[in-house]
């Protein structure tokens, strides 16, 4: 009975965390202040999550791939784009949408 060889584990691809850990930091400052920062705070907190993930997408953009850690889940230009296009979604919805009462 001959014996199967192991498999090879995966690539880690999360050698350098900080990438990531500077952008959920930031989504989580946002969303601190959306909620814990009174009336009408929810709009800076928006913009604050949204600009933390243009400043994502820019890290993902200069970074090299092994750098870059968990940021890099596709290719570098589908990274960008949808980051991107997600944090610009966010701001404009948070300058669009009217003010309460």
């Amino acid at each position: 009975m001959a014996t199967e060889p192991a498999p090879k584990p995966a690539a880690d691809r999360s050698s350098n965390p900080w990438p990531l850990v500077i952008i959920v930091a930031g989504a989580l400052a946002g969303l601190g202040y959306a909620v814990f920062g009174g009336r009408d705070a929810w709009r800076l907190g928006c913009v604050i999550i949204g600009a933390t993930l243009g400043i994502g997408a820019l890290l993902r953009l200069v970074l090299p791939k092994p750098t870059a850690g968990l940021l890099a889940v596709r290719g570098r230009a589908f990274d960008v784009a949808f980051l991107v296009l997600g944090g610009a979604a966010i701001i404009v919805l948070a300058l669009v949408v009217p003010g309460g009462r």
